[in-house]
């Protein structure tokens, strides 16, 4: 059964090591226009922040270092990136209000899927193996 949690582990942190990474610290200026044009102030320095966290709260969730609090703090952040830059209901043009719609539900599902991984991970249930298992049992 690890191997099979280990597997929904990677799977739901793709997005955030591959977001982080590559669209918020490598191309930080094109996902700074567009932070910038739904509305977020200080779009660039947010969105090198927000890609550190993405890829750091990723990688946690992955090896399972501090994995409740690498996930709660994915939730956190994509609630706040649904409402903040995902207000579909703020547009006017029925092509970026869907896709932003989409985007919006996305996120919720994501924190959704995040808020099931912490509960299991807070209350001492199995979330398999982690490298920090490996330090505290020495």
């Amino acid at each position: 059964m690890d191997v099979i949690v280990i597997i929904g582990r990677v799977l739901y942190s793709l997005i955030f090591v591959g977001a982080g990474s590559a669209g918020h610290l490598m191309q930080a200026d094109a996902t700074a226009e567009y932070a910038e044009h739904r509305g977020v102030p200080s779009a660039k320095l947010l969105t090198q922040i927000s890609g550190v966290g993405m890829l750091l709260g990723g990688i946690g969730v992955i090896v399972g270092v501090f994995l409740d609090l690498a996930v709660l703090g994915l939730v956190v952040y994509t609630l706040i990136s649904a409402f903040w830059v995902h207000h579909f209901w703020t547009d006017t043009d029925d092509m970026t209000k869907q896709i932003e719609m989409s985007m919006f539900m996305k996120n919720l599902s994501i924190a959704g899927g995040g808020l099931i991984l912490f509960a299991i991970a807070a209350s001492g249930g199995d979330v398999g193996p982690a490298v920090t298992d490996m330090l505290f049992s020495l």
